[in-house]
Protein backbone atom coordinates (compact mmCIF):
# COMPACT_ATOMS: atom_id res chain seq x y z
CA UNK A 1 0.00 0.00 0.00
CA UNK A 2 1.17 3.52 -0.70
CA UNK A 3 2.13 5.78 2.17
CA UNK A 4 0.35 8.99 3.05
CA UNK A 5 2.34 12.20 2.67
CA UNK A 6 1.60 14.62 5.56
CA UNK A 7 3.24 17.60 3.79
CA UNK A 8 1.20 17.03 0.61
CA UNK A 9 -1.99 16.62 2.63
CA UNK A 10 -1.39 19.81 4.64
CA UNK A 11 -0.67 21.70 1.39
CA UNK A 12 -3.93 20.55 -0.21
CA UNK A 13 -5.82 21.41 2.99
CA UNK A 14 -4.21 24.83 3.05
CA UNK A 15 -5.15 25.60 -0.57
CA UNK A 16 -8.77 24.63 0.09
CA UNK A 17 -9.00 26.70 3.28
CA UNK A 18 -7.53 29.76 1.53
CA UNK A 19 -9.95 29.45 -1.41
CA UNK A 20 -13.01 29.04 0.80
CA UNK A 21 -11.95 31.86 3.12
CA UNK A 22 -11.62 34.10 0.05
CA UNK A 23 -15.15 33.11 -1.05
CA UNK A 24 -16.53 33.72 2.46
CA UNK A 25 -14.90 37.16 2.68
CA UNK A 26 -16.27 38.13 -0.75
CA UNK A 27 -19.76 36.92 0.22
CA UNK A 28 -19.66 38.82 3.52
CA UNK A 29 -19.44 42.23 1.80
CA UNK A 30 -23.22 42.36 1.43
CA UNK A 31 -24.03 41.29 5.01
CA UNK A 32 -25.74 44.51 6.08
CA UNK A 33 -28.93 43.30 7.81
CA UNK A 34 -30.14 40.39 9.91
CA UNK A 35 -31.81 38.93 6.79
CA UNK A 36 -28.44 39.05 4.99
CA UNK A 37 -26.53 37.43 7.85
CA UNK A 38 -29.13 34.86 8.97
CA UNK A 39 -30.96 34.05 5.71
CA UNK A 40 -28.42 35.06 3.01
CA UNK A 41 -30.72 37.89 1.91
CA UNK A 42 -33.06 35.22 0.46
CA UNK A 43 -31.08 35.62 -2.74
CA UNK A 44 -30.32 32.00 -3.70
CA UNK A 45 -32.17 30.19 -6.49
CA UNK A 46 -33.77 26.77 -6.05
CA UNK A 47 -30.93 24.88 -7.78
CA UNK A 48 -28.26 26.80 -5.84
CA UNK A 49 -30.04 26.14 -2.57
CA UNK A 50 -30.59 22.50 -3.55
CA UNK A 51 -26.85 22.04 -4.06
CA UNK A 52 -26.21 23.81 -0.73
CA UNK A 53 -28.77 21.55 1.02
CA UNK A 54 -26.97 18.53 -0.42
CA UNK A 55 -23.73 20.05 0.88
CA UNK A 56 -25.28 20.56 4.31
CA UNK A 57 -26.83 17.09 4.41
CA UNK A 58 -23.96 15.06 2.96
CA UNK A 59 -21.92 15.39 6.11
CA UNK A 60 -18.84 13.53 7.31
CA UNK A 61 -21.27 10.82 8.42
CA UNK A 62 -22.42 10.33 4.83
CA UNK A 63 -18.95 10.12 3.32
CA UNK A 64 -16.76 8.69 6.06
CA UNK A 65 -19.20 7.01 8.44
CA UNK A 66 -21.45 5.25 5.89
CA UNK A 67 -18.56 4.08 3.69
CA UNK A 68 -16.97 2.60 6.81
CA UNK A 69 -20.24 1.06 8.00
CA UNK A 70 -20.73 -0.65 4.60
CA UNK A 71 -17.10 -1.82 4.48
CA UNK A 72 -17.40 -3.48 7.91
CA UNK A 73 -21.09 -4.43 8.10
CA UNK A 74 -22.16 -4.64 4.46
CA UNK A 75 -25.91 -4.51 3.89
CA UNK A 76 -26.65 -3.24 7.41
CA UNK A 77 -24.30 -0.29 6.82
CA UNK A 78 -26.08 0.58 3.57
CA UNK A 79 -29.33 0.93 5.54
CA UNK A 80 -27.97 4.30 6.77
CA UNK A 81 -27.93 5.49 3.13
CA UNK A 82 -31.47 4.27 2.52
CA UNK A 83 -32.79 5.92 5.69
CA UNK A 84 -31.08 9.24 5.00
CA UNK A 85 -32.48 9.33 1.44
CA UNK A 86 -36.06 8.21 2.15
CA UNK A 87 -36.23 10.87 4.86
CA UNK A 88 -36.20 13.56 2.17
CA UNK A 89 -39.62 12.51 0.89
CA UNK A 90 -41.11 13.48 4.26
CA UNK A 91 -39.22 16.78 4.22
CA UNK A 92 -40.45 17.52 0.67
CA UNK A 93 -44.08 16.49 1.15
CA UNK A 94 -44.76 17.73 4.68
CA UNK A 95 -42.54 20.62 5.70
CA UNK A 96 -40.40 22.35 3.04
CA UNK A 97 -42.95 24.64 1.39
CA UNK A 98 -45.15 25.08 4.48
CA UNK A 99 -42.23 26.17 6.66
CA UNK A 100 -40.95 28.58 4.03
CA UNK A 101 -44.40 30.22 3.87
CA UNK A 102 -44.91 30.60 7.63
CA UNK A 103 -41.41 31.33 8.94
CA UNK A 104 -38.84 34.09 8.76
CA UNK A 105 -35.47 32.84 10.01
CA UNK A 106 -35.98 29.90 12.41
CA UNK A 107 -38.23 27.05 13.46
CA UNK A 108 -39.36 29.23 16.39
CA UNK A 109 -41.05 31.61 13.91
CA UNK A 110 -43.33 28.80 12.71
CA UNK A 111 -44.16 27.43 16.16
CA UNK A 112 -44.90 30.87 17.64
CA UNK A 113 -47.12 31.98 14.74
CA UNK A 114 -50.36 31.18 16.60
CA UNK A 115 -49.05 30.51 20.12
CA UNK A 116 -47.56 32.43 23.03
CA UNK A 117 -44.30 33.82 21.69
CA UNK A 118 -41.89 33.70 24.60
CA UNK A 119 -42.26 30.13 25.97
CA UNK A 120 -42.49 28.53 22.52
CA UNK A 121 -39.49 30.42 21.12
CA UNK A 122 -37.43 29.50 24.20
CA UNK A 123 -38.35 25.82 23.73
CA UNK A 124 -37.58 25.92 19.98
CA UNK A 125 -34.19 27.55 20.59
CA UNK A 126 -33.33 24.99 23.28
CA UNK A 127 -34.22 22.11 20.97
CA UNK A 128 -32.33 23.64 18.04
CA UNK A 129 -29.15 24.00 20.09
CA UNK A 130 -29.46 20.44 21.46
CA UNK A 131 -29.79 18.90 17.98
CA UNK A 132 -26.96 21.08 16.64
CA UNK A 133 -24.70 20.02 19.51
CA UNK A 134 -25.20 16.29 18.85
CA UNK A 135 -24.60 16.82 15.13
CA UNK A 136 -21.51 18.91 15.84
CA UNK A 137 -20.12 16.09 18.00
CA UNK A 138 -20.20 13.79 14.98
CA UNK A 139 -18.47 16.26 12.66
CA UNK A 140 -15.74 17.10 15.17
CA UNK A 141 -15.08 13.42 15.88
CA UNK A 142 -14.81 12.85 12.12
CA UNK A 143 -12.32 15.70 11.80
CA UNK A 144 -10.12 14.23 14.52
CA UNK A 145 -9.96 10.78 12.96
CA UNK A 146 -9.54 12.01 9.38
CA UNK A 147 -6.73 14.46 9.94
CA UNK A 148 -5.01 12.07 12.38
CA UNK A 149 -4.92 9.49 9.58
CA UNK A 150 -3.50 11.98 7.07
CA UNK A 151 -0.85 13.44 9.33
CA UNK A 152 0.06 10.18 11.05
CA UNK A 153 -1.10 11.44 14.47
CA UNK A 154 -1.85 8.54 16.82
CA UNK A 155 -2.11 10.15 20.27
CA UNK A 156 -5.33 11.59 21.68
CA UNK A 157 -3.56 14.90 22.39
CA UNK A 158 -2.65 15.43 18.74
CA UNK A 159 -6.18 14.63 17.60
CA UNK A 160 -7.56 17.08 20.18
CA UNK A 161 -5.39 19.83 18.64
CA UNK A 162 -6.78 18.92 15.19
CA UNK A 163 -10.36 19.21 16.49
CA UNK A 164 -9.53 22.61 18.03
CA UNK A 165 -8.15 23.87 14.69
CA UNK A 166 -11.31 22.72 12.85
CA UNK A 167 -13.42 24.51 15.47
CA UNK A 168 -11.43 27.71 15.05
CA UNK A 169 -11.87 27.64 11.25
CA UNK A 170 -15.59 26.96 11.67
CA UNK A 171 -15.98 29.98 13.96
CA UNK A 172 -14.09 32.14 11.43
CA UNK A 173 -16.39 31.09 8.55
CA UNK A 174 -19.51 31.91 10.54
CA UNK A 175 -18.26 35.20 11.98
CA UNK A 176 -17.08 36.48 8.61
CA UNK A 177 -19.58 35.09 6.12
CA UNK A 178 -22.83 34.41 7.94
CA UNK A 179 -25.39 32.30 6.05
CA UNK A 180 -24.31 33.65 2.66
CA UNK A 181 -20.68 32.68 3.15
CA UNK A 182 -21.47 29.24 4.57
CA UNK A 183 -23.94 28.60 1.73
CA UNK A 184 -21.24 29.20 -0.89
CA UNK A 185 -18.83 26.95 1.04
CA UNK A 186 -21.53 24.26 1.04
CA UNK A 187 -22.09 24.63 -2.70
CA UNK A 188 -18.35 24.30 -3.41
CA UNK A 189 -18.08 21.37 -1.03
CA UNK A 190 -21.12 19.54 -2.49
CA UNK A 191 -19.72 19.76 -6.03
CA UNK A 192 -16.29 18.55 -4.88
CA UNK A 193 -17.71 15.75 -2.71
CA UNK A 194 -20.07 14.32 -5.34
CA UNK A 195 -17.40 14.63 -8.05
CA UNK A 196 -14.74 13.02 -5.83
CA UNK A 197 -17.05 10.18 -4.79
CA UNK A 198 -18.05 9.69 -8.45
CA UNK A 199 -14.44 9.44 -9.61
CA UNK A 200 -13.61 6.92 -6.88
CA UNK A 201 -16.74 4.90 -7.71
CA UNK A 202 -15.82 4.66 -11.40
CA UNK A 203 -12.23 3.77 -10.42
CA UNK A 204 -13.36 0.92 -8.13
CA UNK A 205 -15.77 -0.43 -10.76
CA UNK A 206 -13.04 -0.21 -13.43
CA UNK A 207 -10.78 -2.43 -11.31
CA UNK A 208 -13.49 -5.12 -11.43
CA UNK A 209 -14.51 -4.77 -15.08
CA UNK A 210 -17.45 -2.48 -14.22
CA UNK A 211 -19.13 -5.50 -12.63
CA UNK A 212 -20.73 -4.70 -9.26
CA UNK A 213 -21.09 -8.42 -8.48
CA UNK A 214 -17.32 -8.79 -8.72
CA UNK A 215 -16.86 -5.93 -6.23
CA UNK A 216 -19.28 -7.59 -3.81
CA UNK A 217 -17.57 -10.97 -4.25
CA UNK A 218 -14.14 -9.47 -3.58
CA UNK A 219 -15.46 -7.77 -0.41
CA UNK A 220 -16.77 -11.14 0.81
CA UNK A 221 -13.40 -12.80 0.07
CA UNK A 222 -11.54 -10.06 1.97
CA UNK A 223 -13.67 -10.54 5.09
CA UNK A 224 -13.55 -14.27 5.97
CA UNK A 225 -15.07 -13.64 9.43
CA UNK A 226 -18.21 -12.06 7.97
CA UNK A 227 -18.27 -13.88 4.63
CA UNK A 228 -21.59 -13.99 2.80
CA UNK A 229 -23.27 -12.19 5.71
CA UNK A 230 -21.92 -8.93 4.23
CA UNK A 231 -24.46 -9.24 1.42
CA UNK A 232 -27.58 -9.71 3.52
CA UNK A 233 -29.29 -8.16 6.53
CA UNK A 234 -28.36 -9.10 10.07
CA UNK A 235 -24.58 -8.78 10.38
CA UNK A 236 -24.82 -5.75 12.67
CA UNK A 237 -28.47 -5.66 13.72
CA UNK A 238 -29.77 -9.22 13.33
CA UNK A 239 -27.94 -11.19 16.01
CA UNK A 240 -30.52 -10.80 18.79
CA UNK A 241 -34.05 -9.54 19.32
CA UNK A 242 -32.63 -6.39 20.95
CA UNK A 243 -30.37 -5.63 17.98
CA UNK A 244 -33.33 -6.05 15.58
CA UNK A 245 -35.33 -3.62 17.70
CA UNK A 246 -32.33 -1.29 17.68
CA UNK A 247 -32.40 -1.34 13.88
CA UNK A 248 -36.09 -0.40 13.81
CA UNK A 249 -35.33 2.41 16.23
CA UNK A 250 -32.46 3.64 14.05
CA UNK A 251 -34.61 3.49 10.91
CA UNK A 252 -37.39 5.53 12.54
CA UNK A 253 -34.89 8.16 13.69
CA UNK A 254 -33.26 8.45 10.25
CA UNK A 255 -36.50 8.61 8.25
CA UNK A 256 -38.30 11.06 10.54
CA UNK A 257 -35.31 13.08 11.73
CA UNK A 258 -34.48 15.02 8.57
CA UNK A 259 -37.76 16.95 8.62
CA UNK A 260 -36.85 18.16 12.12
CA UNK A 261 -33.20 19.09 11.61
CA UNK A 262 -32.91 22.84 12.25
CA UNK A 263 -29.92 23.43 9.94
CA UNK A 264 -31.86 21.80 7.06
CA UNK A 265 -35.11 23.65 7.86
CA UNK A 266 -33.26 26.99 7.99
CA UNK A 267 -32.05 26.50 4.40
CA UNK A 268 -35.63 26.95 3.14
CA UNK A 269 -35.51 30.59 4.26
CA UNK A 270 -32.60 31.43 1.93
CA UNK A 271 -34.77 31.31 -1.23
CA UNK A 272 -37.14 34.08 -2.37
CA UNK A 273 -40.33 32.02 -2.89
CA UNK A 274 -42.06 28.80 -1.85
CA UNK A 275 -41.72 27.51 -5.43
CA UNK A 276 -37.94 27.86 -5.17
CA UNK A 277 -38.07 26.01 -1.82
CA UNK A 278 -39.76 23.06 -3.56
CA UNK A 279 -37.26 23.19 -6.44
CA UNK A 280 -34.37 23.20 -4.01
CA UNK A 281 -35.64 20.01 -2.33
CA UNK A 282 -36.04 18.24 -5.69
CA UNK A 283 -32.47 19.18 -6.64
CA UNK A 284 -31.25 18.02 -3.24
CA UNK A 285 -33.03 14.63 -3.56
CA UNK A 286 -31.41 13.94 -6.94
CA UNK A 287 -27.91 14.87 -5.80
CA UNK A 288 -28.20 13.05 -2.47
CA UNK A 289 -29.65 9.94 -4.15
CA UNK A 290 -26.80 9.76 -6.65
CA UNK A 291 -24.25 10.20 -3.87
CA UNK A 292 -25.73 7.40 -1.75
CA UNK A 293 -25.50 5.03 -4.73
CA UNK A 294 -21.80 5.91 -4.83
CA UNK A 295 -21.43 4.99 -1.14
CA UNK A 296 -22.55 1.43 -1.89
CA UNK A 297 -19.62 0.94 -4.28
CA UNK A 298 -17.18 2.88 -2.09
CA UNK A 299 -18.06 0.88 1.02
CA UNK A 300 -17.81 -2.56 -0.56
CA UNK A 301 -14.79 -1.33 -2.57
CA UNK A 302 -13.01 -0.36 0.64
CA UNK A 303 -13.88 -3.76 2.11
CA UNK A 304 -12.46 -5.50 -0.96
CA UNK A 305 -9.32 -3.43 -1.61
CA UNK A 306 -8.35 -2.31 1.90
CA UNK A 307 -9.90 -5.01 4.05
CA UNK A 308 -11.70 -4.83 7.41
CA UNK A 309 -8.56 -5.56 9.45
CA UNK A 310 -6.66 -2.58 7.99
CA UNK A 311 -9.70 -0.33 8.43
CA UNK A 312 -10.15 -1.31 12.09
CA UNK A 313 -6.42 -0.80 12.75
CA UNK A 314 -6.35 2.75 11.31
CA UNK A 315 -6.90 5.95 13.36
CA UNK A 316 -10.62 6.65 13.24
CA UNK A 317 -11.36 2.98 12.47
CA UNK A 318 -14.52 2.78 10.29
CA UNK A 319 -14.28 6.50 9.50
CA UNK A 320 -10.96 5.84 7.74
CA UNK A 321 -12.37 3.44 5.12
CA UNK A 322 -12.92 6.03 2.35
CA UNK A 323 -9.51 7.78 2.78
CA UNK A 324 -7.73 4.38 2.87
CA UNK A 325 -9.56 3.38 -0.32
CA UNK A 326 -8.37 6.61 -1.97
CA UNK A 327 -4.80 5.80 -0.89
CA UNK A 328 -5.10 2.30 -2.35
CA UNK A 329 -6.54 3.55 -5.64
CA UNK A 330 -4.51 6.65 -6.45
CA UNK A 331 -1.74 6.92 -3.88
CA UNK A 332 -0.95 9.97 -1.75
CA UNK A 333 -2.23 12.54 -4.26
CA UNK A 334 -5.76 11.05 -4.47
CA UNK A 335 -5.76 10.54 -0.72
CA UNK A 336 -4.84 14.20 -0.22
CA UNK A 337 -7.57 15.37 -2.61
CA UNK A 338 -10.28 13.11 -1.16
CA UNK A 339 -9.26 13.96 2.38
CA UNK A 340 -9.41 17.66 1.55
CA UNK A 341 -12.95 17.09 0.24
CA UNK A 342 -13.85 15.25 3.46
CA UNK A 343 -12.27 18.07 5.46
CA UNK A 344 -14.31 20.55 3.42
CA UNK A 345 -17.38 18.48 4.19
CA UNK A 346 -16.76 18.77 7.91
CA UNK A 347 -16.00 22.50 7.77
CA UNK A 348 -19.08 23.29 5.70
CA UNK A 349 -21.46 21.26 7.86
CA UNK A 350 -20.14 22.55 11.18
CA UNK A 351 -20.38 26.10 9.86
CA UNK A 352 -24.00 25.49 8.81
CA UNK A 353 -24.84 23.99 12.19
CA UNK A 354 -23.19 26.85 14.05
CA UNK A 355 -24.97 29.58 12.06
CA UNK A 356 -28.29 27.78 12.68
CA UNK A 357 -27.80 27.46 16.44
CA UNK A 358 -26.50 31.02 16.80
CA UNK A 359 -29.35 32.39 14.65
CA UNK A 360 -31.91 30.59 16.80
CA UNK A 361 -30.45 32.06 19.98
CA UNK A 362 -30.10 35.58 18.55
CA UNK A 363 -33.51 35.69 16.83
CA UNK A 364 -35.67 33.65 19.22
CA UNK A 365 -34.06 34.24 22.62
CA UNK A 366 -32.42 37.66 22.29
CA UNK A 367 -34.56 39.57 19.79
CA UNK A 368 -37.99 38.14 20.62
CA UNK A 369 -37.78 37.09 24.27
CA UNK A 370 -35.21 39.34 25.97
CA UNK A 371 -35.87 42.43 23.81
CA UNK A 372 -39.52 41.53 23.01
CA UNK A 373 -38.98 42.36 19.35
CA UNK A 374 -37.64 45.86 20.17
CA UNK A 375 -33.84 45.54 19.77
CA UNK A 376 -31.81 48.74 20.19
CA UNK A 377 -30.54 48.71 16.62
CA UNK A 378 -30.68 46.52 13.53
CA UNK A 379 -27.15 45.21 14.05
CA UNK A 380 -27.65 43.94 17.60
CA UNK A 381 -29.22 40.64 16.49
CA UNK A 382 -26.25 39.95 14.23
CA UNK A 383 -23.79 40.85 17.01
CA UNK A 384 -25.48 38.43 19.41
CA UNK A 385 -25.48 35.72 16.72
CA UNK A 386 -21.73 36.16 16.26
CA UNK A 387 -21.04 35.99 20.01
CA UNK A 388 -23.22 32.87 20.27
CA UNK A 389 -21.29 31.28 17.40
CA UNK A 390 -18.05 31.66 19.37
CA UNK A 391 -19.56 30.01 22.46
CA UNK A 392 -21.08 27.15 20.42
CA UNK A 393 -17.76 26.65 18.65
CA UNK A 394 -15.86 26.34 21.94
CA UNK A 395 -18.43 23.91 23.42
CA UNK A 396 -18.41 21.75 20.29
CA UNK A 397 -14.61 21.56 20.36
CA UNK A 398 -14.78 20.14 23.89
CA UNK A 399 -17.54 17.71 22.96
CA UNK A 400 -15.71 16.60 19.81
CA UNK A 401 -12.60 15.75 21.83
CA UNK A 402 -14.70 13.55 24.16
CA UNK A 403 -16.53 11.84 21.25
CA UNK A 404 -13.39 11.26 19.17
CA UNK A 405 -13.18 7.69 17.87
CA UNK A 406 -16.94 7.00 17.76
CA UNK A 407 -18.53 6.01 14.44
CA UNK A 408 -19.82 9.31 13.11
CA UNK A 409 -22.75 7.82 11.18
CA UNK A 410 -23.98 6.50 14.51
CA UNK A 411 -23.44 9.82 16.30
CA UNK A 412 -25.43 11.59 13.60
CA UNK A 413 -28.21 9.03 14.05
CA UNK A 414 -28.47 10.21 17.68
CA UNK A 415 -28.90 13.81 16.45
CA UNK A 416 -31.66 12.57 14.12
CA UNK A 417 -33.39 10.88 17.08
CA UNK A 418 -33.38 14.16 19.04
CA UNK A 419 -34.69 16.08 15.98
CA UNK A 420 -37.41 13.50 15.25
CA UNK A 421 -38.54 13.48 18.90
CA UNK A 422 -38.27 17.12 19.99
CA UNK A 423 -38.92 19.00 16.72
CA UNK A 424 -40.95 16.99 14.22
CA UNK A 425 -44.09 16.30 16.34
CA UNK A 426 -44.38 19.98 17.24
CA UNK A 427 -43.87 21.13 13.63
CA UNK A 428 -46.48 18.71 12.27
CA UNK A 429 -49.01 19.50 15.00
CA UNK A 430 -48.51 23.25 14.43
CA UNK A 431 -49.06 22.96 10.70
CA UNK A 432 -51.90 20.42 10.62
CA UNK A 433 -53.79 20.31 13.96
CA UNK A 434 -56.09 23.28 14.59
CA UNK A 435 -56.52 22.61 18.31
CA UNK A 436 -52.77 22.41 19.04
CA UNK A 437 -51.70 25.07 21.55
CA UNK A 438 -48.75 26.43 23.54
CA UNK A 439 -49.03 23.82 26.28
CA UNK A 440 -48.93 20.99 23.75
CA UNK A 441 -45.88 22.51 22.06
CA UNK A 442 -43.97 22.82 25.34
CA UNK A 443 -44.87 19.28 26.43
CA UNK A 444 -43.80 17.92 23.05
CA UNK A 445 -40.50 19.80 22.73
CA UNK A 446 -39.26 19.61 26.31
CA UNK A 447 -40.72 16.14 26.91
CA UNK A 448 -39.26 14.77 23.68
CA UNK A 449 -35.90 16.38 24.45
CA UNK A 450 -35.71 15.08 28.03
CA UNK A 451 -36.85 11.55 27.13
CA UNK A 452 -34.46 11.27 24.18
CA UNK A 453 -31.37 12.63 25.93
CA UNK A 454 -32.09 10.57 29.08
CA UNK A 455 -32.39 7.36 27.05
CA UNK A 456 -29.20 8.20 25.13
CA UNK A 457 -27.28 8.78 28.37
CA UNK A 458 -28.58 5.46 29.78
CA UNK A 459 -27.90 3.53 26.55
CA UNK A 460 -24.98 1.27 25.51
CA UNK A 461 -23.86 4.09 23.21
CA UNK A 462 -22.57 6.01 26.25
CA UNK A 463 -21.48 3.26 28.67
CA UNK A 464 -21.41 -0.47 29.30
CA UNK A 465 -19.85 -1.85 26.11
CA UNK A 466 -16.42 -1.91 24.38
CA UNK A 467 -17.66 0.58 21.76
CA UNK A 468 -19.22 3.01 24.26
CA UNK A 469 -18.19 6.63 24.66
CA UNK A 470 -17.15 5.90 28.27
CA UNK A 471 -15.67 2.40 28.07
CA UNK A 472 -14.76 2.06 31.75
CA UNK A 473 -18.20 2.97 33.12
CA UNK A 474 -21.49 1.08 33.08
CA UNK A 475 -24.77 2.86 33.75
CA UNK A 476 -26.60 1.52 30.67
CA UNK A 477 -30.15 0.86 31.89
CA UNK A 478 -31.81 1.25 28.45
CA UNK A 479 -30.93 -1.64 26.08
CA UNK A 480 -31.15 0.19 22.70
CA UNK A 481 -28.36 2.34 21.30
CA UNK A 482 -30.82 4.57 19.44
CA UNK A 483 -33.92 5.69 21.42
CA UNK A 484 -36.12 6.69 18.45
CA UNK A 485 -38.61 3.83 18.68
CA UNK A 486 -39.53 4.97 22.22
CA UNK A 487 -38.84 8.71 22.21
CA UNK A 488 -40.66 9.62 18.94
CA UNK A 489 -44.07 8.11 19.86
CA UNK A 490 -43.71 9.49 23.41
CA UNK A 491 -43.12 13.01 22.03
CA UNK A 492 -46.19 12.78 19.76
CA UNK A 493 -48.23 11.51 22.72
CA UNK A 494 -46.96 14.29 25.01
CA UNK A 495 -47.94 16.94 22.44
CA UNK A 496 -51.44 15.46 22.24
CA UNK A 497 -51.88 15.08 26.01
CA UNK A 498 -50.46 18.54 26.74
CA UNK A 499 -52.96 20.09 24.31
CA UNK A 500 -55.98 18.11 25.55
CA UNK A 501 -55.28 18.84 29.24
CA UNK A 502 -54.75 22.57 28.66
CA UNK A 503 -57.64 24.99 29.00
CA UNK A 504 -55.97 27.36 26.53
CA UNK A 505 -58.03 27.90 23.40
CA UNK A 506 -56.34 28.12 20.02
CA UNK A 507 -56.86 31.46 18.23
CA UNK A 508 -59.14 30.62 15.24
CA UNK A 509 -58.14 33.80 13.37
CA UNK A 510 -54.40 33.10 13.66
CA UNK A 511 -55.03 29.44 12.87
CA UNK A 512 -56.93 30.35 9.69
CA UNK A 513 -54.24 32.84 8.67
CA UNK A 514 -51.49 30.25 9.23
CA UNK A 515 -53.37 27.61 7.24
CA UNK A 516 -53.91 29.91 4.26
CA UNK A 517 -50.35 31.23 4.35
CA UNK A 518 -48.71 27.81 4.72
CA UNK A 519 -50.72 26.27 1.86
CA UNK A 520 -50.80 29.21 -0.57
CA UNK A 521 -47.95 31.53 0.46
CA UNK A 522 -50.38 34.46 0.54
CA UNK A 523 -49.00 37.14 2.85
CA UNK A 524 -45.73 35.31 3.42
CA UNK A 525 -43.53 37.66 1.39
CA UNK A 526 -44.92 40.75 3.13
CA UNK A 527 -44.31 39.22 6.57
CA UNK A 528 -40.76 38.23 5.66
CA UNK A 529 -40.00 41.73 4.43
CA UNK A 530 -40.73 43.01 7.90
Amino acid sequence: MNESSPILNISIFGVFVLITLFVVIRASRNNKTAADYLAAGRAFTGPQNGIAIAGDYLSAASFLGIAGAIALNGYDGFLYSIGFLVAWLIALLLVAELLRNTGKYTMGDVLSFRMRQRPVRAAAATSTMAVSFFYLLAQMAGAGGLVALLLGITGAGGQAIVIAVVGALMIAYVLIGGMKGTTWVQIIKAVLLIAGAGIMTVWVLAKYGFNLSSVLGAAVDAAPKAGEKLLGPGLQYGKTGVSKLDFLSLALALVLGTAGLPHILMRFYTVPTAKEARRSVVWAIWLIGIFYLFTLVLGYGAGALVGPDAINAAPGKANSAAPLLALELGGPILLGLIAAVAFATILAVVAGLTITASASFAHDIYANIIKKGQAEDKDSEVKVARLTAIVIGLVSIGGGIIANGQNIAFLVALAFAVAASANLPTILYSLFWKRFNTSGALWSIYGGLVVTITLIVLSPAVSGSPTSMFKNADFALFPLSNPGIVSIPVAFLLGYVGTILSKEKADPVKQAEMEVRSLTGAGAEKAIAH
